[in-house]
């Protein structure tokens, strides 16, 4: 592998869709490696120094959060960027204090992420919209809050909230964002 050629990391546990981003990124020039689970991104670190990391906020067994935080303490340096189908201002507030740069929600592409990366700092002059907040969406951000304290632990969350696991998930499975 040409020494030039920037290490890219992909944490993504859907197979066709790192596939797909793999691809992509690998045109623009960057060696990417796959990882699809938290527990075997140690070994995966092992046999590259990425500067660059795309991780999935909910992947199978685990939550994303704790990879950021992994490759945060390997390189603070490291531009990590969170990309989730689970939108949330409590997930979101996390990565970026655990050391993400960007928190981006799906569907988002190779130029999107790549802009992100790019981005060192805020920007303050981002417009403030208006936001009318829902019963719905404070219950939304309230389950996520707590899905982020118990590290995305569906069960421990339902006990926490006082609900039924299943009425949790059915919550969870309804307002996706893709």
């Amino acid at each position: 592998m040409p020494p030039d050629r920037p290490q890219l990391l992909i944490v993504e546990d859907d197979q066709n869709f790192a596939r797909a981003l793999s691809r992509s990124f690998e045109r623009r020039g960057y060696a990417v490696f796959l990882c699809d689970r938290a527990e075997t991104l140690p070994g995966i670190l092992t046999a590259c120094a990425p500067r660059f990391a795309v991780i999935d906020l909910k992947l199978v067994g685990g939550s994303g959060l704790e990879c950021v935080k992994l490759l945060h303490a390997r390189d603070p340096e490291m531009r990590i960027v969170v990309l989730t189908g689970f939108a949330s201002i409590a997930t979101a507030v996390e990565a970026i204090k655990l050391g993400a740069c960007h928190y981006l929600a799906k569907p988002s592409n190779v130029d999107d992420i790549e802009a992100a990366f790019a981005r060192a700092d805020g920007d303050s002059s981002v417009g403030l919209t208006p936001r009318h907040s829902s019963i719905k969406t404070l219950e939304w951000e309230r389950i996520h809050e707590v899905l982020a304290e118990t590290g995305f632990n569906i069960s421990e969350t339902a006990r926490r909230l006082g609900m039924h696991r299943r009425t949790l998930a059915r919550k969870l499975s309804k307002h996706q964002v893709e």
